[in-house]
């Protein structure tokens, strides 16, 4: 077995995980992918989700993951893998808890025609430039967390300190939830345009 495989099967040391992840973070995140993955789809298809209900799920696990690991805040006592499925779990029972409060209406067949005088000519913007209209939406404060994050690439403890976060945990759960209602606005977009 080799050291990668063992990496993600085996608990291990997370500062070995921490090094791994910093030396090759994209092969390191692909084979915890491809070993992880089909895990929580079947485990979130099996609940009533979609495979891109699971996708999503899995995609915010491993921000967190990756983020606690590299930020030397996580501590393993079993495999990568297992831990990943562990939250992931936790994730979808979150999401099925939040649809059952707030589920999603149908529109009857009266509702769902707009009339023609709605409708305004759309021009493709390209796809950056169309993330960025989703991003000025959000409230002021996200906005600066994810620029900060993303665009000008600050650590964490930055952003904690001038957005007076007690912690880079705290920060960390707030670019989470930012970032949650940037997907959720572009979903609902892609699946308005979609529907039309």
């Amino acid at each position: 077995m080799t050291a990668s495989a063992s990496l993600l099967s085996a608990p291990i040391a997370t500062a070995s995980l921490r090094d791994e992840l910093l030396a090759n973070r994209t092969s390191t995140l692909t084979r915890l992918y491809q070993r992880t993955f089909p895990m929580v789809r079947r485990h979130v298809v099996e609940r009533g989700g979609t495979t891109q209900d699971a996708k999503d799920v899995f995609q915010d696990a491993l921000v967190v993951f990756y983020e606690k690991t590299v930020n030397g805040h996580l501590v393993l006592t079993c495999s990568p893998s297992t831990y990943l499925v562990g939250v992931c779990r936790h994730l979808w029972q979150q999401e099925l808890s939040r649809r059952r409060r707030l589920p999603l209406s149908e529109l009857d067949e009266a509702h769902a025609q707009l009339p023609d005088t709605a409708v305004a000519p759309v021009t493709e913007p390209t796809p950056a430039l169309a993330v960025l209209e989703y991003v000025a939406k959000l409230s002021e404060k996200c906005q600066r967390i994810l620029l900060s994050f993303y665009y000008f690439q600050q650590p964490l403890e930055q952003i904690a300190a001038e957005n007076d976060y007690g912690s880079v945990r705290s920060a960390t759960v707030q670019k989470f939830k930012c970032l949650e209602r940037l997907r959720k606005a572009v979903r609902q977009a892609v699946a308005f345009t979609s529907a039309h």
